[in-house]
């Protein structure tokens, strides 16, 4: 049987490489999947979802996006307490072949025209699994690069988390740039959305292939050895502290970024249709930066501490936030000018993003690190990131008042800046404790 120890007890050496790469790999591939999906969502809501009022149409579409995130904190609670059981790599390898079935079951699914509402029934479970997968998938991740990264470069190698979600973002863009470019809107709405999800199943293979054969990390080793520990929610209520915290610094950053990256790009396509493509494609290289900037940020959080960099880069995008709003949202606006504005906003978000991941990990204990960051995470990706593109399109087109969406990611920003000034830094921190 393959061990991770050597015959003194000593954890095997494993490549930077390797750990790296798989913690990217399997996050790469689960928002792929959310990408494809924010960027299709309308003709994934006219197959599921037939109604008169388009906009009806598209809330429900969206509804759909957000239930994935709901149930990230049931994963979070469920694979996060295996994850301190079993072990990380476990929960990583499970996590994949989740993502795998659920991908599989959505490329495949008939519509609403072929078998009714079971349909959309199958397709709501087929989110519920996704979102319960990526609950520990993320922070199981993050958990893991980070505790096999030395003390100085933890900022570094776990913003390979933060990258995985771009290149995943990045990729999902591309593919649907691809479609625009080569496929009718009329092929695209009949059975073009499918191909992104279909070619995924191909990438979660790889994906668990890969994940099978890592080492695990000391710390997780630490946490499995641990013979008693206390009931599941108790262990979340202990780590009541460490929990808000991280709900006021992840909430802003993921309901930014889910903005400039999601939500706004579908505005610009439905307000100009003829420049469609080239938004997305726009979009697609924005996100080429974004990729870049959160292995910065993470690189420079080594060097300046965690606190003081996320203080930086948080007062940074809530600068640039509605300068960046009010030239995206003057339409009509050529994608050159759009693209200006998302890497005006996108930068220090993802330069945020791509250190958080060190710093939620250094906050929280070993023994329940998994289950309770891994729960928190998911409370407040669900709350931030996981409703932002529906409540915009609610705010914008509901309410015809869609200046709310920047008061309400606002009052995230200032949320976040009190939480991280009255923070003490965790740079460092011993991760077996």
């Amino acid at each position: 049987m393959h061990s991770d120890l050597t015959q003194s007890g000593t954890p095997r050496e494993q490549s930077m490489f390797r750990t790296v790469f798989a913690g990217l790999f399997g996050n790469l591939l689960e928002w792929f999947d959310y990408a494809v999906f924010g960027f299709l969502v309308g003709p994934i809501g006219a197959a599921f979802f037939p109604a008169d009022n388009p906009s009806v149409q598209n809330l429900k579409a969206w509804g759909l996006f957000a239930v994935g995130f709901f149930a990230r904190p049931i994963g979070g609670i469920v694979l996060g307490r295996m994850g301190d059981r079993k072990g990380r790599r476990w929960l990583l390898t499970v996590s994949v072949a989740l993502i795998a079935l659920s991908t599989l079951v959505i490329g495949c699914l008939p519509t609403h025209a072929q078998i009714g509402w079971l349909a959309p029934a199958i397709l709501v479970l087929c989110r519920l699994t996704q979102g319960f997968s990526l609950g520990g998938e993320f922070t199981g991740s993050m958990a893991y690069t980070t505790e096999h990264a030395k003390p100085f470069m933890r900022g570094l190698i776990s913003s390979s988390t933060a990258l995985g979600t771009s290149l995943g973002f990045l990729t999902g863009s591309a593919a649907v740039m691809v479609l625009d470019q080569v496929l009718s809107k009329d092929q695209i709405a009949a059975w073009g959305w499918r191909l992104p999800f279909l070619f995924s199943v191909v990438m979660a293979m790889f994906g668990w292939w890969l994940r099978r054969s890592l080492h695990e990390s000391e710390a997780g080793e630490k946490a499995k050895e641990i013979a008693t520990r206390p009931p599941v929610f108790a262990a979340i209520a202990a780590d009541w502290k460490p929990s808000l915290q991280l709900f006021a610094i992840v909430a802003f950053s993921n309901a930014l970024y889910y903005y400039v990256f999601n939500a706004a790009v579908i505005s610009a396509k439905a307000g100009d249709a003829t420049n469609a493509a080239k938004f997305q494609t726009a979009n697609t290289i924005a996100l080429m930066f974004v990729a870049v900037s959160k292995v910065v940020g993470g690189w420079m959080s080594d060097r300046m501490g965690r606190r003081g960099s996320a203080i930086l880069y948080t007062g940074w995008a809530l600068a640039v936030m509605v300068p960046g709003w009010l030239a995206m949202t003057h339409l009509p606006i050529e994608p050159s000018a759009f693209l200006s504005a998302q890497l005006l906003m996108g930068i220090p978000v993802a330069m945020a993003l791509g250190m958080q991941g060190a710093m939620l990990v250094e906050m929280f204990p070993v023994a329940n690190r998994v289950v309770s960051m891994s729960f928190a995470y998911s409370v407040a990706m669900a709350l931030s990131g996981g409703i932002m593109p529906g409540l915009d399109s609610w705010f914008s087109n509901e309410l015809k008042m869609p200046g709310l969406t920047m008061a309400w990611i606002g009052a995230l920003g200032v949320l976040a800046v009190v939480v991280l000034v009255g923070m003490k830094d965790t740079t460092g921190r011993d991760l077996k404790a």
